[in-house]
């Protein structure tokens, strides 16, 4: 009976550590994929709305599953770096936030789903990017 109930909670914990690391895998995951810009709202210093019409040209960036960041304007590769991602301050409201770290910037990931990534620059610009999957 001790070795059955002992192999219930090795069983169990082994399980639970299972369940843990793919929810882990899961949140860190979703913003592995391909982000086309649709448009960038400035800051309360520098008011201006930019999408790709008026300024001429399509951006798209790529997270990959090994910690890779790919920049692309017009479907020209321009920038290959890595990206981290991890909770720390906003610069706004001093709370705990997701912020992403890539091409020597911070943002605050503020919305990210299955459709939409919004990230907002982590210092006083504030600048608001807006991607669609």
């Amino acid at each position: 009976m001790k070795k059955l109930f002992l192999s219930f909670i090795v069983c169990f914990l082994f399980t639970s550590m299972i369940s843990v690391n793919a929810s882990r895998e899961e949140a860190a995951g979703s913003i592995i994929n391909t982000w086309i810009w649709e448009k960038s709202i400035g800051g309360s210093n520098n008011p201006y709305v930019a999408t790709p019409k008026p300024i001429g040209f399509n951006k798209k960036i790529i997270f990959t599953q090994d910690g890779r960041v790919i920049t692309y304007k017009d479907n020209v590769e321009i920038r290959n770096s890595t990206y981290l991602i991890e909770k720390g301050k906003g610069y706004f409201d001093q709370s705990e936030h997701d912020l992403i770290t890539f091409e020597g910037k911070t943002y605050v990931i503020e919305n990210l789903d299955n459709q939409n990534l919004t990230i907002v620059s982590n210092s006083q610009d504030g600048t608001r990017t807006i991607f669609k999957r």
